[in-house]
Parts: C-alpha cells; structure tokens; sequence
C-alpha cells in the first residue's frame, strides 16, 4: 500500500463548511480544505476541551473535504450538535489508502455500513479512470443505507442488500458479494466494513485467486505511528501507518483479523458481526 506525504501535523482549526444529513445517524461534515488525500486515509478531528477521534475520509473534490461520520457516543454526539460554521480542528490525512492500476478494467467495490464512506470515495475516482465497477453495498435496514443517490449518480452497477429486506435484495452483502464473484472476473475487490465480514471476503478472494484490499480498523490515537495504540498483536504493523488498508493474504496472516481487536486500555474485545 501507498502512503502519504506532507500531511497536517498539528491541527488546523477550520470552520464546517456545510452539513448533510445522509441517514438517521450519519452526517457529512464539509470544510474547505485541499489535503490531497486518497480513499481510505483518515484525519484525526479535534474538538477543542474535548478530546481528538480519527475518522475516515468521505470525499475529496474541489478543494472540499468531506467526513461521513455516525452519531455513536460522546465525541460524536458534540460534534451533531456543532452547526456550520462553527470551528474544529483537522489533521492528516493519515495512513494508507485503496490504490488501483492502470490496466484494472473491472473492480468490485463491497461496504458494509459505514464502511461505504471511503469506498464511495474510491468508486468517484476509479469512475474517472473508466474502470467498470460493481458495488455492492449493505445494511440493516433501508434507511441506514449510505450514499445510494450518490453511488445511483456515477452510474455504477450498484448491489443493494437489507437485511430485513426494505431494500434491494434480502439477506447481507455477503449474498450480493458472492454473486458477483461467482459471476464475474475482477482485477481487484476492495472491501471496508464489518471485520467479520472483511475477513469471509478475504477468504473467498484468496481461493479464486483474486486480489483484495481491506481496511483494517484500530483505536488510533496519535495518527502517526508514534504510540503503538493501533498496532496489530505478533506482527506489531501499526494501522495507521502500514494500514489501514493493506492486502487481503497480509490481512489473512494477522492472528487478530476477524477473531479480536483491543479497546483504548489495550484490554481484548471479540469481534462481532454487523452490517
């Protein structure tokens, strides 16, 4: 994977631009601000006498950068309540990120939740290289399904699964995934979601022979592989600098991938499954 160059290393204070309402819990925060960052980095956000919470990046285009972020605990819940024009701190962007080649002629795009933020991202630029893409992109219910106007817009193949059923195919994007697998030849398949699900794709790829990028996420706190926080156990790869994107068979070789992660205190938490 590739890295980055020339990122914002104490953090910038910049005004919020504008603010989306994508689903009932995830807003897209705006700011202008050109970073030149790459699908599947991150910045680290700061809110002043509060605390500092990595989040990764949604879009990049025209000098705006733009943060899907979901409402899941303090941090998050200060932040919606911020309006715009209100001023935050930025720094980054971080890690490594989804790259492509030049000969790629087909790619599959799989985000589970949240996961479809960054791959979003990938989707618009991949667009831009007349790569032919499949996304399949599930979730819960309908209306927790991320970006499907914008996704809809780049005239993709977009794969819609709920698991209840209110949208597109019934079942997980697991089901719509290996439908495409099983039909299609791909140059590569990226995935960022669930880990449990990252991890059957990673599988599935690894015995058709096909190559995939996953993302890997970690408790980061300094961003910039300093304080070892998000270091993987036995091999000590740090996500936010080796990662968070790396190779599926690399991903496949960590004891942890799918099985564990470590909460902020470094205490063991089994990985559950969510889409």
């Amino acid at each position: 994977m590739e890295h980055a160059f020339g990122t914002i290393e104490q953090p910038e204070v910049l005004p919020i631009a504008d603010i989306k309402q994508e689903n009932e819990r995830v807003r897209t925060f705006y700011f202008d601000k050109a970073m030149k960052s790459q699908p599947g980095q991150f910045v680290i956000v700061w809110i002043p006498r509060l605390d500092e919470k990595p989040f990764s990046i949604a879009s990049e285009e025209n000098g705006r950068l733009g943060l899907a972020i979901a409402k899941v605990g303090a941090f998050t819940e200060k932040l919606f309540t911020m309006k715009k024009g209100e001023q935050i701190g930025l720094r980054g962007p971080y890690g490594s990120w989804f790259t492509t080649e030049n000969d790629y002629k087909k790619i599959l795009l799989i985000g589970g939740g949240y996961g479809v933020a960054p791959l979003s991202f990938l989707a618009q630029q991949a667009k831009k290289q007349d790569i032919t893409i499949d996304f399949c992109n599930g979730a819960r219910t309908s209306d927790q399904i991320l970006f499907k106007d914008k996704l809809h817009k780049l005239n993709i193949n977009l794969h819609i699964t709920t698991n209840d059923g209110s949208d597109g195919q019934t079942g997980t994007v697991l089901d719509s995934t290996n439908e495409c697998l099983n039909k299609n030849k791909y140059d590569c398949v990226y995935v960022c979601g669930p880990e449990v699900m990252e991890k059957k794709v990673a599988e599935q790829c690894d015995k058709l022979g096909v190559p995939c990028q996953v993302s890997i996420e970690r408790y980061m706190k300094c961003g910039f592989g300093i304080c070892g926080q998000c270091c993987l156990d036995d091999s000590g790869a740090r996500m936010c600098k080796e990662g968070p994107v790396v190779w599926g068979d690399y991903a496949l070789k960590q004891k942890e991938f799918g099985h564990y992660h470590r909460t902020k205190s470094g205490k063991i938490e089994k990985t559950n499954v969510q889409h």
